[in-house]
């Protein structure tokens, strides 16, 4: 970790409690943790989102569809985390697993900005990993 291991712990504290969030389907809680304007790059998005707007519409017109994840499990292993003053760097393997199926594992990384007092994800970006 960096030398603000207190921020660091803060920081890996928040992305186990936003994952925790998702399993748990408490969406308010989930988005505690994102920055209002956070941009959103993953593998299986239609292409970055570059709003938290344009990741809330994503979402609800997935949910509408009955499309969203359900994975029995979701950790984020081995991370990394740096801060430098107001901004940090977290680094991880995110591991979604459903009963019965093998682990997906997605390689992230979150920029966040420490503001009003927490530490939010102002830029999250992930590729899922082939075997």
């Amino acid at each position: 970790m960096t030398l603000d291991t207190r921020a660091a712990a803060a920081i890996a504290t928040a992305i186990d409690d936003m994952y925790a969030a998702f399993l748990a389907g408490d969406r308010d809680r989930f988005d505690s943790h994102l920055h209002p304007e956070v941009t959103t790059w993953e593998t299986h998005l239609p292409g970055p989102l570059r709003t938290r707007a344009e990741l809330d519409s994503y979402r609800d017109a997935r949910d509408a569809a009955g499309a969203r994840p359900a994975p029995g499990t979701l950790a984020a292993d081995d991370k990394r985390i740096d801060v430098w003053g107001e901004v940090g760097v977290a680094r991880y393997v995110l591991v979604a697993q459903s009963d019965g199926e093998r682990p997906e594992r997605t390689r992230v990384t979150d920029v966040l900005r420490h503001t009003r007092g927490r530490w939010l994800i102002a830029h999250h970006h992930a590729e899922l990993l082939r075997d």
